[in-house]
């Protein structure tokens, strides 16, 4: 059994920046702070980081739980909009080769498909629509689970293990994404790296964080294949 989980904004889709146009809005509706997270760094992140900064900046306090979630309700309520909205201006794509890969893995029993992504879950299947990849992915580890990424991936291979009609071990688990982030998280909780170019960092960063692989896309079906051991 393999349990790879990706990563959603850079390696899944890329939404046009919807998550942090949401997140803006969200701020200035609740606090009357424009462009409160423009500056921050957000690639990599989890929910939990992003909006517990974007509060302190749009309002100096320390964030609390309760800020935390009333941020993010908020945002919730305008995601879809910025989602639709990257849809109009073409500003949403998906990156080559990813269906292709998709669909044979999901034909594969010896495949679990799982997310890990810093998105909140409902945020995250909200940027997924469009791309109609929910149906590959039924668990995750999520930025609700944890403030830490590596934790989150933990918890969605703890979600893998219910799902498995086999047992796997650390070795069978693979962690997807663009960024270094998602390569350190990866190996810190123990599993196998794969990054992809697809997103926001830069090639020597990616090559930098020392994935086990790594590739500029989804392209090269077979060159997949052959990491997942799945020939």
């Amino acid at each position: 059994m393999k349990v790879l989980l990706f990563d959603i904004d850079g390696t899944l889709i890329r939404g046009g920046g919807a998550g942090r146009k949401a997140l803006n809005r969200a701020a200035y509706e609740l606090y009357g702070k424009k462009n409160a997270c423009s500056e921050l760094s957000l690639a990599g992140r989890t929910d939990l980081y992003n909006f517990s900064e974007t509060y302190r900046n749009a309002t100096g306090k320390r964030p609390t739980p309760a800020a935390v979630e009333k941020l993010h309700r908020e945002y919730l309520k305008f995601l879809p909009y910025y989602v639709q909205s990257a849809l109009r201006t073409r500003t949403y794509h998906i990156p080559p080769g990813l269906k292709t890969l998709l669909r044979r893995l999901s034909r594969d029993k010896r495949v679990l498909l799982g997310l890990g992504t810093g998105n909140m879950e409902k945020g995250a299947r909200i940027k997924l629509e469009p791309s109609g990849f929910n149906a590959y992915f039924m668990f995750g580890g999520y930025g609700s689970d944890a403030f830490h990424r590596h934790q989150l991936l933990k918890k969605g291979v703890e979600r893998a293990k219910r799902l498995a009609h086999t047992s796997f071990t650390s070795k069978d688990v693979y962690i997807i994404g663009d960024t270094p982030f998602d390569v350190s998280a990866g190996k810190r909780a123990g599993y196998k790296t794969i990054a992809v170019g697809t997103g926001y960092s830069e090639w020597k960063e990616l090559v930098a964080a020392k994935p086990d692989h790594l590739a500029r896309d989804f392209r090269k079906l077979k060159i997949w294949l052959n990491w997942l051991d799945l020939n």
